[in-house]
């Protein structure tokens, strides 16, 4: 006997065995045991998810003999000869192939003529999409009021294309894409049969390229069975769809979230020497950067062994960076077909995520690294502080030594400071929370309450020691406390105080003015409060 495929071999025979329709499954058997049937049906969906055979299925139970149940027996004659093609009340019609009006008016002559073997006379039309306009036209009158007899099963997947007084007359239904795990699932149940070797990290990977199509996916594996010479294993699937086996994605994301420029063009280079699908690399870094996300921000949310080979790396980017990374990479996968070649788009793509980058990045190992230890200060109802003003300093051979300067005011002093920092990002947002404790050409030390230290990180600690190194032209060493209260407003506290100082003068003054107090006498108008905006 010839061999027959997988996908025809498996194609399900009743509501029972069809996988991922659930929904659609519910709605025929609640029909069909309600009698509660309509005179046309329409399924729509990608190639692969079962039109055909939901309305083969369908077409079974509308003409089975056993009234058992409302699931389709498989063993009386009208099973048997649906299933073998040869049922004379099931006229199965290629739209595709039979477009023109007088294909159309031929196949509904018959239509006023009783069944010769089953309780209902089935039309399946296939991709009815397909059918021109003069042929729409034809079935309308009859698709509308067909005989009692007859029932009409149509089938496409481009629903677009049908004309609304076709639809209108049809009820419809929408079958889903499959997911890789319920693709992945039938696999193993058919290897299983079939008693043929298997990983399942191989099956995982050819549900994914199946991209919701059980038909695709049964395919890719029956090719799989003979690549693999009856084993399918994640090796030969990999050779096999042209991918890595294992990509270093958290290699290269860690080289990112270092801007290690060279380690990711290395990596970029054993890719190359792999002949990797780049397309598919972008995919796989997508993926795993979506995992990245739900593990920063909705812990939990991931199975247990993808929580424990992301969680390490997730504590390595910060959520900005995952999502900066995500965008860029979603944009790269859309231009790597225009680029020269897909290496260079890769490489690219790579180079964007470091360009674009914040310089001052994002908090990196915040929960990994070992809490401050508290600060435990004295009584300080009048604290003296230094400061280091800025000032030009001679031209000579030898460095002048800044003098350090009794302040009087704390907080305004530090806001000053950091006014004139150049710095940005969370390391501005460090800065603008932090007090001055003391500031000379040695040292600066600053306190930090604890309900903000989150934003201190290695990274924005050190760039704030450049910037103020840069500020004052003296290598002084910064050192951050963290403190429980403070009694000295930070920068942005005196920030927000002077917003809120504007804020109310500005609707103090709209308040008051003579012509607002005019209006509102004459046409009981009232201020809205919110839109007011000081200049």
């Amino acid at each position: 006997m010839s061999y027959q495929v997988l996908a025809r071999k498996w194609r399900p025979h009743n509501f029972s065995e069809v996988v991922g329709q659930e929904h659609i499954v519910r709605a025929l058997t609640n029909a069909l045991e309600h009698d509660r049937l309509h005179h046309a049906y329409l399924f729509t969906g990608t190639r692969g998810v079962g039109k055909t055979t939901l309305a083969r299925i369908l077409s079974k139970a509308l003409n089975c003999e056993s009234r058992d149940s409302f699931n389709p027996c498989g063993e009386c004659s009208a099973c048997v000869a649906i299933d073998e093609g040869r049922f004379v009340d099931l006229i199965e019609v290629d739209a595709a192939s039979r477009t023109k009006v007088e294909d159309t008016r031929d196949l509904l002559d018959n239509v006023q003529y009783a069944p010769s073997q089953g309780r209902f006379k089935v039309y399946l039309i296939d991709e009815v999409h397909m059918l021109s306009a003069h042929s729409f036209n034809a079935l309308l009158k009859t698709l509308e009021e067909p005989p009692p007899h007859v029932k009409f099963l149509l089938a496409t997947t481009d629903p677009q294309k049908i004309p609304v007084t076709v639809l209108s007359r049809c009820l419809q239904f929408n079958l889903k894409q499959l997911t890789a795990d319920q693709i992945r699932q039938q696999m193993g149940k058919i290897l299983n049969d079939e008693k043929l070797q298997f990983e399942t990290v191989a099956l995982k990977a050819l549900a994914i390229a199946a991209s919701g199509s059980m038909r695709d996916g049964l395919s890719l594996l029956d090719q799989a069975i003979v690549h693999g010479d009856g084993a399918v294993t994640e090796e030969m699937v990999s050779a096999m769809l042209g991918h890595v086996a294992k990509l270093p994605l958290a290699e290269l994301l860690t080289s990112l979230s270092e801007n290690d420029g060279k380690a990711v063009l290395e990596i970029a280079e054993q890719l190359s020497g792999f002949s990797a699908d780049f397309g598919y690399v972008l995919q796989q870094l997508l993926s795993l950067l979506h995992k990245l996300a739900l593990a920063q921000v909705v812990p939990g949310s991931l199975s247990a062994d993808e929580d424990e080979s992301v969680e390490l790396l997730a504590t390595q980017l910060s959520p900005e960076d995952v999502q900066l990374f995500y965008q860029i990479a979603l944009i790269g996968q859309k231009d790597l077909p225009l680029a020269p070649d897909p290496r260079s788009g890769f490489e690219m793509v790579m180079l964007r995520m470091l360009a674009f980058r914040p310089i001052d990045g994002g908090q990196s190992d915040v929960s990994s690294r070992p809490a401050a230890s508290p600060v435990i200060r004295q009584e300080k109802p009048v604290i003296t502080k230094q400061v280091v003003e800025k000032a030009s300093l001679p031209q000579s051979t030898e460095q002048s030594v800044v003098a350090p300067k009794q302040i009087v005011s704390e907080g305004s002093d530090w806001f000053n400071v950091v006014k004139s920092l150049k710095v940005m990002g969370l390391t501005r947002e460090l800065a603008n929370n932090c007090t001055l404790d003391l500031l000379d050409d040695k040292q600066c030390l600053l306190s930090l309450e604890r309900s903000k230290a989150s934003i201190r990180s290695d990274k924005t600690e050190g760039q704030l020691e450049k910037a103020l190194q840069a500020q004052y032209g003296v290598s002084l060493k910064l050192k951050i406390e963290i403190a429980d209260t403070s009694s000295v407003e930070t920068p942005a506290e005196v920030i927000k105080r002077n917003s809120d100082e504007k804020q109310q003068s500005a609707e103090e003054s709209i308040q008051n003015d003579e012509n607002v107090r005019v209006l509102k006498e004459l046409f009981d108008a009232k201020e809205i409060l919110g839109s007011i905006k000081p200049n």
